[in-house]
């Protein structure tokens, strides 16, 4: 197994629960649309990809030989370990299992949201910023639990997309 093995069965970096946007280049906009990603642009006009990522599908990205130069260039913090055998895959694969628990735990005190793909955490957010119903303190703890696992395992600094030094 490789350190993609680590990315095909984690996701996390497009579901929209690490990053809300992706940079593109100018370049990358049609071939983005035309595979169906939903293009935005930044406050300071800069194109970019609204995350969660409507090609992620089980984890997986269904554009993976296409993917944006953003999405080749991001490795998390996991990542990184994996590469630098600081931790076995099984390790890595056992953080990013508790990871998608630590969500799961989330979701469960949130409505659903059938017609966007928004983030369990964006949609977290949202529920305790506006007070809406169904986010109760017990929510809110688990999705500071997930955040801070999170930043802990993945982020693990800056969240930016610059050169990944695994690679």
């Amino acid at each position: 197994m490789s350190s993609s093995d680590l990315c095909r069965r984690c996701g996390l970096c497009c579901d929209g629960n690490l990053f809300s946007h992706v940079p593109l280049e100018h370049a990358e906009v049609d071939a983005a649309r035309r595979q169906g990603l939903e293009v935005v642009r930044l406050a300071g006009g800069a194109p970019a990809l609204r995350q969660g990522c409507p090609a992620l599908h089980a984890r997986q990205c269904s554009v993976y030989e296409a993917r944006p130069e953003g999405c080749r260039r991001y490795g998390c913090r996991l990542l990184g370990a994996l590469t630098r055998q600081t931790v076995s895959l099984e390790e890595a694969l056992a953080v990013v299992e508790r990871a998608h628990a630590l969500l799961a735990e989330v979701a469960r005190g949130l409505e659903p949201e059938p017609d966007r793909f928004s983030s369990v955490l964006e949609r977290a957010r949202f529920a305790s910023w506006g007070g809406v119903d169904g986010s109760s303190s017990s929510t809110n703890a688990a999705r500071e639990r997930a955040e801070a696992f999170l930043d802990e395992h993945f982020h693990g600094g800056p969240r930016r997309f610059e050169p990944f030094a695994g690679a």
